[in-house]
């Protein structure tokens, strides 16, 4: 009976047993089905970049006009007037005529240049040259380079340079505080002052000595440039538009 007895547990202990292992079995069927396990962090999708925009070309602009009333055209020549001059190029602002002398007693427009080149100028400071008869001619008027570029003056840095930048220097070559000018180089410049006058509006009591401007003894003390002033302004109220042509007939 005892032995019976056994024999049931066990059977019964067999059959709890069975159960467990088919459980388990479907266990491990389910765990199939599912996916692996991931033991490094998820991707993230990173969405590509946009192709890169071509910037738009740069504009190309004109050049730059300049401003209106800056330069005015030159005015056609009076008859009589040498053809040197008249600009070709548009005019300058000029509002001053400002007269030196060149402190030596001998030169010429050429010889002048060499001198302010030699003391580093770019070109001859002055517009204008006349001379007193050794390297050019008594009263010759020689037109330098800066006043065929209408081109600002190296003559006279007083004050704020107004003298440079607006001033049409003229050059008497002599030394004025040794000696006068001559006749004829004095006749020229009233004649070419006169001129200046009329063609840029300049008033007489703007033509100036050097030595008005600032501390020299430029143009000399021979030099009255407030004769000058009296007598181009003179002419000038006489309304002769011509300079002398028998003077200037060699520079035509």
């Amino acid at each position: 009976m005892l032995q019976r007895t056994r024999f049931r547990l066990y059977g019964h202990l067999l059959l709890v047993l069975g159960v467990a292992l088919l459980a388990g079995c479907q266990m491990d069927a389910a765990d199939a089905d599912l996916p692996a396990v991931r033991l490094a962090p998820p991707s993230v999708a990173v969405a590509p970049r946009p192709a890169p925009v071509a910037a738009a070309p740069t504009p190309v602009l004109p050049a730059p006009v300049p401003a209106a009333g800056r330069y005015t055209p030159a005015p056609p020549a009076p008859a009589g007037v040498p053809s040197a001059w008249i600009p070709r190029v548009p005019l300058n602002h000029w509002t001053w005529i400002i007269v030196h002398h060149s402190d030596s007693t001998y030169g010429s427009a050429a010889i002048i240049d060499k001198w302010h080149r030699d003391r580093g100028f770019d070109e001859l400071g002055y517009h204008f040259v006349i001379g007193n008869g050794t390297n050019s001619g008594d009263g010759q008027i020689e037109v330098g380079p800066r006043w065929t570029k209408q081109k600002w003056g190296a003559h006279d840095n007083a004050l704020d340079n107004r003298y440079n930048t607006n001033g049409i220097g003229i050059c008497l070559v002599g030394n004025f505080n040794n000696t006068r000018p001559t006749p004829r180089q004095l006749h020229s410049l009233v004649r070419l002052v006169v001129y200046l006058m009329r063609t840029y509006n300049i008033p007489s009591d703007r033509i100036l000595g050097h030595g008005e401007t600032k501390v020299t003894q430029c143009p000399g003390r021979f030099l009255n440039v407030a004769s000058i002033r009296a007598q181009a302004a003179r002419v000038f109220a006489e309304g002769d538009p011509n300079p002398d042509a028998e003077l200037f007939a060699d520079q035509r």
